[in-house]
């Protein structure tokens, strides 16, 4: 029904996502919440962590699969405009 709230208790928080969650396929868009939000393109699994690397190219970088979410349709835009833009500048390949 509309205006039905779902969580029976609105002061409680929400559960926590689970603590091995599948990984996404390589090349997805997700988003690094303990880094400030940084967008990355996942690339692997490496023992209990995830492999991301900037969309621009650079650095891969690790992170608990806890604090990865897929990234939304305006992230992955910034973040394919920002390598378009540096490629145009001839900083990436």
């Amino acid at each position: 029904m509309y205006g039905e709230n779902i969580r029976t208790n609105p002061e409680e928080p929400p559960p926590d996502p689970p603590t091995s969650p599948d990984a996404p396929a390589p090349g997805a868009l997700m988003v690094d919440t303990s880094r400030g939000d940084r967008v990355g393109e996942f690339r692997g699994v490496a023992g209990c962590y995830w492999s991301l690397r900037p969309v621009g190219g650079g650095r891969e970088w690790e992170v608990e699969p806890r604090h990865v979410r897929p990234a939304l349709v305006i992230e992955q835009l910034r973040a394919r405009i920002a390598r378009m833009n540096a490629r145009s500048r001839g900083e990436v390949l």
